[in-house]
């Protein structure tokens, strides 16, 4: 772990943070989990983990705001002439890539974060700066304004397909997510392109 600024060593850590929430919110519920609880399975004080996480509903989505600056950047280094539509799939699964190791710890989360009721509104504002992300694009790509028609429904695509891909390797644990989300997204590109008037 790295020291703090101060020096002195870090009390805890995100993850160790969360493999406890997790496991408490899978035994308890996650309307039954207090903050206290979760502190005191870390061994941490109430302050402490307030240090890593303003909020119970904000554990569940980690380091997300990290990870959404480095979705943006993998959107911002496609190639100037690259299909649009590519350039969002190939940056959906690599924001949907991680390591073996971790697999297991996001199923979990993912699993949790689309059936506990209770995050829903928590997950919309975070849902809105992931479409945020990829109406700035397209609307950079297609000089069009952000909130045009074409970058908002760009936006919200892209999530209904990264839902629906989570949905689809949540409901198969021999599933590979990275594999899940691009062929979602191929299949939405071929019914689509098969739709006649």
């Amino acid at each position: 772990m790295r020291p703090s600024p101060s020096g002195r060593p870090p009390a805890t850590s995100h993850a160790a943070i969360e493999e406890a929430a997790f496991a408490l919110f899978e035994e308890k519920g996650f309307d039954a989990t207090t903050l206290d609880d979760i502190a005191q399975s870390v061994g941490v004080g109430r302050r402490t983990l307030f240090r890593y996480y303003p909020s119970k509903n904000d554990i569940l989505w980690g380091q997300f705001d990290a990870g959404l600056a480095g979705f943006e950047d993998h959107l911002a280094a496609a190639p100037a002439d690259a299909d649009v539509g590519t350039a969002i799939r190939d940056a959906v699964v690599a924001f949907n890539s991680y390591p073996p190791q971790v697999q297991a710890a996001h199923r979990r989360r993912i699993r949790l974060l689309l059936e506990t009721p209770a995050l829903l509104g928590h997950s919309e504002l975070r849902y809105t700066a992931w479409r945020d992300v990829i109406a700035r694009f397209v609307a950079a790509r297609l000089q069009v304004e952000v909130r045009s028609q074409v970058a908002t429904v760009a936006g919200r695509v892209a999530l209904a397909l990264a839902i629906s891909a989570y949905e689809v390797w949540l409901a198969d644990e021999s599933a590979v997510l990275t594999e899940v989300i691009g062929a979602c997204f191929d299949e939405s590109a071929r019914l689509f392109a098969g739709l006649r008037v």
